[in-house]
C-alpha cells in the first residue's frame, strides 16, 4: 500500500516536485499536469516520478459528463477520454471522475433525478462511451462515491462494475463521502468493511478523509482534517492494508501545508501502532 496527497510545497520542475513529494513521506502523488500539457512536460513528470519511485495514483477529470447543455455534456465527456488517454500513457493506478448529476446549478450537487434507474442506466453507457473511446491498457476508469450519485453504496458500485462490463472500469474508495447519515456516521467501521469485502479485487485508489457529525439541525455532516473526526481510522488502515503495494490511500481537500502535514503524521502514526507499513 502506498500513501499520498496533495503537494503545497512550491517547485518549478518536475525533479523539484518529486523531491518535495518525497519529503513529505509520500509514495504516491497526483499528476500535476493534465492531458493538454505539451508531451515532453508530460514526459518529464512521468520520468521524474519513476526515477524517485512514487506511484501515479490518480489523474482526475472532475465536470459533469451527464449535464442537461448537450455541448457541455460532449466537452465534458472528451475531457474524460483524454484525462484517461493520458492515464493510460503516464501509467496511472487510474484516472477518476464522479458519475455526474442532473443539477443545472452543479457540476456534482444533488438532484432529485440523480437516484433513477434511468440516470443509473445513463452512467453505464456514458462510461462504457468514455472507456471503449480510450482503450486503455495500463489503467483503470473509475468513479468517486459520493452521499447523492451513484454510486452511493458498495451494492450500487457492484451493479455499475456488472452493468458495465468492461476490464478497464474499476472501483475508487471514499467512505467519507458516503456517509450521510447519523447510522453510518457513527457505525462507519461497519460501513469500511463492507466497502473493502465486496469491492477489494477493483479497487484502485482510496481518498483519506475525515467527517464530524456538527451539533446543529437538521443533519450536518462536514468533512474535516484527518484525525480531527469520527471515521474509524484504525479499521479504515486495517482493510486498506489488504490491498496490494501499488494501490495508494491519498490525503485531499485541505488548503494548508500544515493540515497535510498533521494529517500525514495522524495517519502515519496509526499506522505504525497497528504493525502496518506505509
Amino acid at each position: 500500500m502506498r500513501f499520498g496527497g496533495m503537494i503545497m510545497k512550491p517547485w518549478s520542475t518536475p525533479e523539484e516536485w518529486a523531491l518535495a513529494a518525497q519529503s513529505l513521506g509520500y509514495t504516491a502523488v497526483y499528476f500535476p499536469v493534465d492531458y493538454k500539457a505539451p508531451i515532453n512536460v508530460i514526459d518529464s513528470f512521468k520520468s521524474a516520478a519513476k526515477s524517485a519511485n512514487l506511484v501515479i495514483c490518480e489523474i482526475g477529470v472532475w465536470n459533469n459528463t451527464l449535464d442537461a447543455n448537450a455541448e457541455k455534456r460532449e466537452g465534458a465527456i472528451l475531457r474524460a477520454i483524454r484525462q484517461l488517454e493520458l492515464a493510460d500513457y503516464v501509467g496511472a493506478n487510474c484516472c477518476v471522475n464522479i458519475s455526474g448529476t442532473k443539477s443545472e446549478t452543479s457540476w456534482d450537487g444533488p438532484h432529485n433525478d440523480n437516484m433513477t434507474e434511468r440516470t443509473f442506466d445513463e452512467i453505464v453507457s456514458t462510461t462504457q462511451r468514455i472507456i471503449d473511446a480510450a482503450k486503455p491498457k495500463n489503467t483503470y476508469y473509475t468513479l468517486e462515491p459520493m452521499p447523492y450519485l451513484y454510486p452511493d453504496s458498495a451494492d450500487s458500485y457492484l451493479k455499475l462494475i456488472k452493468a458495465i462490463e468492461r476490464k478497464s472500469f474499476g472501483a475508487h474508495i471514499d467512505i467519507v463521502n458516503v456517509i450521510n447519515s447519523p447510522e453510518k456516521y457513527y457505525n462507519n467501521g461497519t460501513l469500511i468493511r463492507e466497502w473493502f469485502d465486496k469491492l477489494l479485487p477493483y479497487i484502485r485508489s482510496c481518498h483519506a478523509k475525515d467527517i464530524i457529525l456538527q451539533d446543529e439541525l437538521t443533519v450536518h455532516l462536514s468533512e474535516c482534517r484527518p484525525g480531527t473526526g469520527n471515521l474509524d481510522y484504525d479499521e479504515f488502515l486495517r482493510y486498506a492494508s489488504r490491498l496490494n503495494d501499488t494501490i495508494a490511500i491519498m490525503l485531499e481537500h485541505m488548503t494548508e501545508e500544515s493540515d497535510y502535514t498533521e494529517a500525514t503524521k495522524f495517519i502515519k502514526g496509526r499506522a505504525k501502532s497497528l504493525g502496518i507499513s506505509l
